[in-house]
């Protein structure tokens, strides 16, 4: 009896793969990455009862073997056994018995493989809506491998596959002894050939080491050899695949003739079928689409708030606490002011992520986001993009952090780029503190028509302008960006159906938990850093401005809140991040902003919002005393006492936080995402590039 077996759970997109995998794992689950790229590696441990760890490895949905995106080609690799660290002992097939002629492609590929193979049969209940009726043993006898029926969302047939796959475990069951096709006779020397160097390889694994040995961990001298069977025997890939689709497709019709009952296609329309008349109308559809989307930022941006505000509380009252607790010096300033912070700067975020995700997988799981990027598809094309770019762009709205994370499902590598390099450009709820006291600083609060704001269209222009750059963007990237990728919108429409509330509430833990310990470590150490540099000067600036209001807390200890808020005021103007503000304000000067909007600049570069609470420092003022902040701000004059807050200098700095990249978490999950520093730089330079000329362009003309 095995001691350890390996499971490789796979299946077709849509076909109830993800929720047979919750089914038999439960919450015995872990969330990593594939080594080498940002694909989802899910595991979970099956209890069977017999005292074998027995783990199951989800891997990504798949139409057949020959891939094209960079999760196929994970599971491709599994499944040719060209992966160095995932071994399966079995396969375990989810085919859809609603669509089982598709699916019985890719089943069949795997027999060929000669690997174990159990097939778990979904979506039963649909396909006797249907009118489809299988013959389960006939279709077991004729593929030579056992065939379950199951339904995971209601927990059907769960006992009698564990009690299948228990039995694999105890006799080491072997493959199905005969061929679906003929493989051998597309090209009889060539494979010959190839297994004569590879003796363990079935005919048809050897016709894939034939078109994809380049992409296997083979030595150099075995790819030169298989390189030159490929030329001796004059194999031509494209023509073999061709071949063998049509083979395949010929016999899956005779198995479906002898087995499978289905009424005729016109005789009835399915409920999706009815419920796509509506949504995917050419009017309606985006009338309700853009309802949906309106739903969605305004569920992520109102819900989030709630628990963002806690979170903020609780560790307000925590920094509290340790200064309270601890002695005042730099150990007391760096815990609070700088891990604490930096935590604080982590978990804020982790409201919005999850609520995002939590959104996202509710449509998916209703099957409405396959929709989605379908209505959209045509606009996204023209600039570089494709249908499937838009929800990140959109859920950018609210935090660009989550948005990011959930371009993974665009196949193609270089509108996934550009996808993450404009989706930042989308005004996240991070930039309304700076939006907010601009806007009441140089916008009257004049009402048109009684109900609409001048205050409001102008925060709904900063919001557009973010939009059509993105797309402005993306439109001159897609020129530039040399990624030679053949671009497919291939999109199955999936059937509408309830909510998995339990994958829901999964997915939205592991997303968070993702974010925080590979993100918050970089989030981390930048934290750390703008620490020092707004609490540390150079030479003895720092040591001097203290003794000097020490002296005056002694002269007058009645008047030691106003004395130590100008103490904070001037140390932050004498640290480092004080001396750079000075050292960049002839490069901010034709902005029209000063030395102080220069360092709100420099440390808003953890988040945007930190404007604001770096204003209020600088200005002597509570950081939740807004209205004594606005009347500073309003007062704020230059050297030469004309004002600093002018609305050509106002609307010059909104857009340029409207622009700029000034988030270190975005940057890090970039990073994360691409796995180079490469594109986070760009990305950074490119959008404080574009930030600083279209300020400085507004300014100048119009001040």
């Amino acid at each position: 009896m095995k001691q350890e077996l390996n499971i490789a759970l796979v299946g077709n997109p849509n076909s109830g793969k993800t929720s047979l995998f919750n089914a038999l794992t439960g919450l015995n689950q872990k969330v990593g990455n594939f080594p080498g790229v940002t694909v989802d590696k899910k595991t979970g441990i099956l209890d069977l009862g017999n005292g074998v760890h027995t783990r199951i490895i989800d891997l990504p949905g798949t139409y057949s073997l020959y891939p094209r995106r960079a999760d196929e080609w994970v599971a491709y690799k599994v499944l040719m056994n060209a992966d160095q660290d995932i071994k399966a002992d079995l396969v375990l097939l989810v085919a859809d018995a609603s669509n089982l002629k598709r699916n019985l492609l890719f089943c069949s590929q795997i027999i060929d493989l000669k690997i174990p193979v159990i097939v778990a049969l979904t979506m039963n209940d649909l396909a006797a809506k249907k009118g489809i009726i299988i013959d389960v043993k006939g279709l077991e006898a004729e593929l030579g491998v056992p065939v379950i029926l199951i339904n995971p969302r209601k927990n059907k047939g769960l006992g009698e596959l564990k009690t299948v796959l228990a039995k694999f475990v105890k006799n080491s069951s072997s493959f199905s002894e005969t061929d679906f096709i003929d493989n051998k006779q597309m090209a009889p020397a060539a494979i010959e050939a190839v297994q004569q160097l590879f003796p363990e390889l079935s005919d048809y694994a050897a016709v894939h080491y034939l078109i994809n040995h380049e992409n296997f961990p083979l030595t150099d001298q075995l790819q030169v050899a298989v390189e030159q069977i490929e030329k001796d025997n004059h194999f031509n890939p494209t023509k073999t695949q061709a071949d063998e689709i049509m083979q395949r497709f010929g016999h899956i019709r005779k198995i479906m003739k002898k087995n499978v009952t289905e009424p005729d296609p016109l005789e009835q329309k399915h409920f999706s079928d009815k419920l796509d008349d509506l949504l995917l109308h050419r009017t309606w559809g985006y009338l309700i689409l853009f309802a949906v989307l309106f739903l969605l930022f305004q569920s992520v941006f109102w819900l989030a708030q709630f628990p963002m505000n806690a979170i903020e509380i609780i560790f307000k009252q925590f920094a509290g606490w340790l200064a309270n607790s601890l002695a005042p010096g730099w150990l007391e300033d760096l815990l609070v002011n700088g891990i604490v912070a930096g935590m604080s700067g982590i978990f804020v975020f982790i409201p919005q992520i999850m609520i995002l995700f939590g959104i996202i997988t509710i449509l998916e799981d209703t099957g409405y986001m396959a929709r989605i990027s379908f209505l959209s598809d045509r606009l996204m094309r023209k600039v570089g993009l494709n249908g499937k770019s838009v929800m990140p762009m959109i859920s950018g709205f609210a935090c660009a952090v989550p948005a990011i994370m959930s371009a993974r499902n665009i196949e193609n590598k270089k509108e996934r780029l550009l996808t993450i390099l404009v989706t930042p450009l989308m005004s996240c709820s991070a930039r309304l503190p700076v939006y907010t006291i601009l806007i009441s600083l140089v916008i009257s609060n004049k009402y048109y028509f009684g109900f609409l704001s001048l205050q409001g269209l102008v925060m709904m222009a900063l919001y557009l302008l973010g939009v059509v750059m993105a797309l402005i963007v993306s439109y001159v990237m897609k020129l530039v960006i040399k990624i030679q990728e053949k671009s497919f919108f291939i999109l199955e429409l999936p059937i509408y159906r309830a909510p998995r509330w339990a994958n829901v509430g999964i997915t939205m833990v592991e997303k968070a938990k993702i974010f925080v310990t590979d993100a918050g470590k970089i989030i981390m150490i930048i934290s750390v850093l703008l620490w020092f540099l707004s609490s540390h000067g150079p030479g003895t600036r720092m040591a001097d401005i203290e003794a000097k209001y020490a002296l005056q807390l002694q002269q007058h200890p009645t008047d030691a809140k106003a004395i130590n808020k100008h103490l904070s005021s001037e140390k932050l103007q004498n640290s480092y991040a004080g001396v750079l503000g000075k050292f960049i304000e002839p490069a901010i000067r034709p902005l029209g902003y000063d030395w102080k909007i220069g360092i709100a600049i420099i440390s808003s570069i953890a988040a945007r919002e930190v404007f604001v609470g770096t204003m209020a420092t600088l200005y002597s003022v509570e950081e939740n005393d807004d209205s004594s902040l606005r009347e500073k701000l309003h007062a704020a004059k230059h050297e030469d006492g004309t004002k600093v807050y002018t609305l050509p200098a106002a609307v010059s700095l909104m857009i340029f936080y409207v622009l700029a990249m000034q988030c270190m978490s975005t940057l890090a999950v970039v990073k994360r995402e691409i796995k180079s520093w490469k594109w986070p730089l760009f990305q950074f330079c490119y959008m404080t590039g574009l930030a600083y000329l279209m300020s400085l362009l507004v300014y100048q003309i119009f001040k």
